[in-house]
């Protein structure tokens, strides 16, 4: 993957672009603020931008605004927003419309090497990537909506609304693909949700579902 990073941190800036040039991808960008993270995008045309919500001159929402317009001119570039704190209010911004290669996560998911760049890869290949807590936080503002789903329902929806395909759900679960199918096709039953057989579109209807009750 070509990967542009966007982080006044030196630390956190450089650790990240270390981790992912040892993971074999590229960084052709390093930026230390928004405006210049916009001129490399579109210098470089990179496949997915990793972002700081907070970066001068303001230090508020620099990277998310940043973030936003990316999706808008460069629709083929994935954007990735790193927070310090659970904010739900830039993960339902980030996700209204189409939430179509775009990820929220906490800083501190980084330090899981794995995850963050399983994040990254659906990201870029635009997949969805929603930080556990967020989803939580998300799932706990709409209780009544949801409440027509069992506890492994609402288990298997979590999991759904951070971008993890049915295998990663079965894995994590420790069950098997076919009970995942059966929770899914019950809970798209439940919800009123249209099934079909594209899995990306599937978790793109629940991240939908998420943003209609949580605004």
């Amino acid at each position: 993957m070509r990967v542009a990073i966007a982080e006044d941190s030196v630390l956190l800036r450089e650790g990240l672009t270390r981790l992912l040039a040892e993971a074999g991808h590229e960084v052709v960008a390093a930026a230390t603020d928004a405006e210049a993270l916009m001129r490399a995008v579109e210098a470089c045309t990179p496949d997915v931008c990793v972002i700081d919500v907070r970066m001068p001159p303001t230090f508020t929402d620099e990277g998310l605004r940043a973030a936003l317009v990316i999706r808008d001119r460069w629709p083929d570039t994935g954007v990735l927003v790193l927070s310090q704190w659970v904010e739900e209010r830039y993960a339902i911004e980030l996700i209204s419309g189409s939430p179509h290669g775009v990820g929220y996560l906490l800083k501190d998911r980084v330090a899981d090497v794995s995850e963050f760049l399983d994040a990254l890869r659906r990201v870029a290949e635009g997949g969805s990537a929603l930080d556990p807590e967020v989803v939580a936080q998300l799932l706990a503002r709409s209780r009544s909506p949801l409440s027509v789903l069992t506890s492994r329902e609402r288990e298997v929806l979590a999991l759904m609304a951070e971008g993890r395909s049915n295998s990663a759900i079965a894995e994590t679960m420790v069950v098997s693909g076919g009970a995942v199918g059966k929770h899914i096709n019950s809970i798209f039953s439940k919800l009123g949700l249209v099934s079909d057989e594209h899995g990306h579109r599937r978790v793109l209807a629940v991240l939908h579902y998420l943003n209609g009750v949580t605004s």
